[in-house]
């Protein structure tokens, strides 16, 4: 019987350590659905037992009004370019192009606090899903275009800026009914799974990671500056709303760049967007800061687009003979 042959060096053995890399389709897909169940998960934790102060209505007519809203947009997208709806090819192709949609709906109606105003949530998740129709920029070479904002992000500042008398949700709804080593436990959960769905579906660790330091640098600064305490600056850092926004909203993939170092500024521009606001003594400068940021990142995709189309598009084409008389 022979021996087995012995294994070159230069020979690589397979294994079943390393994850085969995925398509940038299938890091969208397994992104939004890890996603959505996330936050599925967190607000029926929430509303049986966390302690949610707004009532069971409300994620309901959130998310009817966000489905209803994306099913219009894409339809008439569609209808427009005399293609077929993205939501048609069965159930599954259904519910999958919804997952957005989920995502969206729930988090305004856990992040806002309306009291009994239903029609502000309403307006609040159909003003998010219609952003992504009306605020568009070219990405590619193909013609192709990408909303910028963050859907639920702008959906919640809106809502703030135009109904004074609506507010974010209060702070303790997310640990009003647990104790001891729970109150740990859960934030530890939603910064675990949150990590572990960038790392391998959104790829934006980066982003989070210069975030998170530019924004202690920020607190750092004005603390120097005011002769304030800095643990005061960094307090909102140990809120569920910052977990939330730092893993689950600043990272979208869609309304984010793709390169590492174009993730560091952007991170850290929102950072710096927040420190403004403080100056400024506006509040939900979280959410006004992202926005802000994600204005300046459109406008530079459309310049960008406009000098494609005009500029360098002019400069390649050949230039036309004259005619003989």
């Amino acid at each position: 019987m022979n021996a087995p042959s012995a294994v070159k060096p230069s020979q690589k053995l397979p294994t079943q350590l390393s994850p085969t890399p995925l398509t940038p389709e299938e890091r969208r897909d397994g992104g939004l659905l890890r996603f959505a169940v996330a936050i599925t998960v967190l607000n029926i934790l929430g509303h049986f037992w966390l302690g949610f102060e707004p009532s069971w209505v409300t994620p309901l007519v959130a998310l009817g009004t966000a489905y209803a809203t994306e099913l219009a947009g894409e339809a008439s997208m569609a209808r427009a370019a005399g293609r077929t709806p993205r939501f048609a090819g069965g159930a599954r192709q259904f519910a999958r192009f919804l997952l957005s949609a989920h995502i969206t709906g729930l988090a305004v109606s856990m992040l806002l606090y309306a009291a009994e105003q239903l029609w502000i949530i309403a307006f609040a998740a159909s003003a998010a899903i219609a952003s992504k129709y009306l605020f568009r920029a070219p990405v590619g070479d193909a013609g192709a275009t990408r909303h910028f904002y963050n859907p639920s992000n702008l959906g919640i500042a809106l809502t703030l800026l135009l109904f004074p008398t609506v507010g974010i949700a209060p702070p303790y709804q997310f640990a009003e009914n647990i104790s001891g080593a729970i109150d740990w436990l859960l934030p530890l959960i939603v910064i675990t799974t949150g990590t572990m769905i960038n790392r391998r579906f959104t790829l934006r660790l980066p982003l989070i990671a210069a975030w998170l330091v530019a924004f202690a640098l920020q607190a750092m600064v004005r603390s120097l500056v005011h002769s304030t305490p800095f643990l005061a600056g960094v307090a909102p850092m140990t809120g569920f709303a910052f977990i939330l926004f730092t893993f689950y909203m600043i990272t979208d993939p869609a309304t984010t760049p793709e390169r590492s170092r174009d993730q560091c500024v952007f991170g850290a521009s929102v950072a710096a967007a927040y420190a403004l606001m403080m100056e400024l003594h506006l509040v939900f400068g979280l959410f006004f800061a992202l926005v802000l940021v994600s204005t300046a990142r459109g406008a530079c995709l459309l310049f960008e687009g406009w000098r494609a189309r005009h500029v360098d598009g002019a400069i390649s084409k050949p230039m036309e003979r004259p005619r003989a008389a």
